[in-house]
């Protein structure tokens, strides 16, 4: 039985450049549905900006600039906000980005970003995908927003609980003892 009750964060980012990306947005969707989002203002050092991220995420940086609030007060939120780990399905990249905010901040995170995949055993790995899917067409959602897509891991992590929960049909072996 799936009894964890995480919470989930998701990050938008300047380009997909793991050298020189920044992070643009970050939604953040706690144990019980509640989401948090922010539009990040670049910091003065950040200046990579792809055209083709842009398409995907549909902020612009002209948005940011007008309406992000400062990596500083962004980063001071989230420590005040979030509990010791925070989960999220693209590691590699969020990790990045979350270091990348937080140096830019001058602080360190008050928690530890983890894996998806660190809550799941191996036949739920397997079925994430497909579950996310059929949980993005439910919502109807835009995808690449921050805070939705925190909210569809939630949802989607609640959908793999509920499949684990689920009556087991007995076999014939079963029944035979």
């Amino acid at each position: 039985m799936t009894t964890i009750q995480p919470a989930f964060i998701d990050f938008e980012a300047s380009s997909l450049d793991l050298i020189a990306s920044y992070p643009i947005e970050v939604g953040v969707c706690m144990p019980d549905g509640t989401l948090h989002s922010w539009l990040i203002r670049p910091h003065v050092l950040w200046q990579d900006w792809s055209e083709s991220a842009e398409q995907i995420h549909g902020i612009s940086r002209q948005t940011l600039e007008a309406e992000g609030v400062a990596v500083s007060d962004v980063a001071r939120e989230l420590n005040e906000l979030l509990p010791e780990q925070v989960f999220c399905d693209a590691w590699t990249f969020d990790s990045f980005w979350l270091h990348r905010l937080f140096k830019a901040a001058r602080i360190s995170p008050d928690f530890q970003l983890e894996s998806i995949s660190a809550l799941l055993e191996t036949r739920q790995v397997r079925q994430w995908s497909a579950l996310r899917q059929q949980v993005i067409a439910d919502l109807g959602l835009p995808v690449h927003r921050a805070a939705n897509d925190a909210l569809i891991l939630h949802k989607t992590w609640e959908r793999i609980g509920l499949q684990d929960n689920a009556p087991v049909a007995l076999s014939d072996q079963s029944r035979q003892l």
